[in-house]
């Protein structure tokens, strides 16, 4: 007999039910054990009289024990769990538990180190049926708009660019580092010609960053795309990739997220603002009297970039909030930049959070070169500037961290929905 989940049991049906076990209560003559998988939970009833053979299994069942189990689906009125119940004609203990270590009283961190316990919970796994959903209908949306998926190397030959740590490894005697990010091959794919091109993978960041928003590990999803006319275009693809995202979210589980977190899956209006950063630190100053030294006002201060949730909701009515002219100095030398110096680029602030950093990239490869000297880059970048060498169009692109998505969506921090998180000082399980 094939394996039921217990969203799909219903009355009348013979059948095969396997999961832990969420609680029992062994009485003299029957017991009542709630069943869990991934799909719910079940009630399920041993009669001791009708089924003298499993007491003995019934006696050894522990909470959280794996259980298999055999019978009908029956209706019963008083069943709080749907009104139904699985009388039980055969169970095998596949697997009996130890008393658990964790609660969910215990220290966050020894809550860490028994990590795969504490992601039983239907809370937890609801985290990522819907990190699942918004990986799924981004991808879905990039398809639908002639997106190619590629997967571009971790272990590369020279430190990144961008200024943060990177991790180090010996590579068969020589030198390797783990990449902070696929932006020099999203770009080799540019100038190979692919036109629209996104990935989903992992990104290593060696930096000792303590914050509820920071991990060494996380996974990224990138894209890039040709022939833009500027960095709107880009602003434009991510706005509507992350607005059917949310949409499919909250139609599959906007119920459940309220339900569990009391969060409102809330479904943004287009256009998202857009404010140019001297406007953002003006109206910041003349609303919430926050200033900051001119030598700042270059880049969004971490206090800056949290009053952002207030302003957007007062000025917009809106959580997200583009915002552009960053100065030179604070963006990478591979963005693109005006007459006037302003690099040609934004920054998606979504509840006071910054998930996005993108922009036009240089793609002339005179005046890329310049840039990278400016930032006194050399012989670490030779691979990636002969990408422009032979002909490459004009793009540009963005990277968003799915686990920050995620954790701004449930209103949560980094650690809570991460799979397993690593950080400075956490290397286990």
């Amino acid at each position: 007999m094939n394996r039921t989940l217990i969203k799909d049991v219903a009355p009348g049906e013979n059948v095969r039910l396997q999961g832990f076990v969420d609680a029992c209560r062994n009485k003299k003559s029957i017991a009542f054990i709630v069943l869990r998988d991934i799909t719910g939970k079940m009630q399920v009833t041993v009669d001791k009289n009708a089924t003298p053979q499993l007491s003995e299994v019934v006696d050894k069942i522990t909470h959280d024990s794996v259980i298999t189990v055999v019978g009908d689906v029956v209706e019963n009125s008083y069943v709080k769990l749907n009104g139904i119940e699985l009388v039980a004609k055969e169970i095998r203990l596949e697997s009996i538990a130890e008393p658990l270590p964790i609660d969910e009283n215990s220290f966050p961190e020894l809550k860490m180190d028994y990590r795969w316990i504490e992601l039983r919970s239907e809370k937890n796994q609801l985290i990522f049926k819907v990190q699942t959903q918004i990986a799924n209908s981004m991808r879905q949306f990039l398809l639908q708009n002639n997106f190619l998926e590629i997967h571009t190397p971790k272990l590369i030959g020279a430190a990144s660019e961008s200024g943060a740590e990177v991790f180090a490894l010996d590579y068969f005697g020589s030198k390797a580092y783990l990449a902070q990010s696929p932006q020099f091959y999203k770009q080799m794919a540019m100038a190979s010609g692919f036109e629209r091109i996104f990935e989903v993978g992992p990104v290593f960041r060696a930096e000792k960053s303590n914050t509820n928003k920071h991990t060494t590990e996380f996974t990224g999803f990138d894209l890039e795309m040709s022939y833009i006319n500027s960095f709107e275009d880009v602003m434009r693809i991510e706005q509507d990739m992350l607005t059917y995202m949310l949409a499919e979210v909250k139609e599959k589980y906007g119920e459940e997220i309220k339900r569990l977190y009391d969060v409102d899956v809330v479904v943004p209006d287009k256009p998202f603002p857009v404010m140019d950063l001297k406007d953002v630190y003006t109206e910041l100053a003349k609303r919430y009297d926050y200033h900051v030294d001119a030598s700042e006002m270059g880049d969004l201060t971490t206090e800056a970039e949290r009053l952002c949730l207030k302003l957007a909701k007062d000025m917009y009515d809106s959580e997200f909030l583009f915002i552009t002219g960053y100065s030179a100095e604070k963006r990478a030398f591979y963005h693109m930049r005006d007459a006037n110096g302003v690099p040609l680029g934004y920054d998606l602030i979504w509840k006071g959070v910054e998930i996005t950093t993108g922009a036009q990239r240089e793609h002339r490869y005179e005046i890329l070169a310049k840039q990278a000297a400016e930032k006194g880059l050399g012989e670490d970048i030779k691979h990636y500037m002969e990408f422009f060498r032979y002909g490459c169009p004009p793009h540009g692109g963005f990277g968003i961290g799915l686990d920050r998505i995620t954790m701004m969506l449930f209103n949560l921090t980094i650690k809570d929905v991460m799979f397993l998180f690593r950080g400075p000082s956490r290397l286990t399980p």
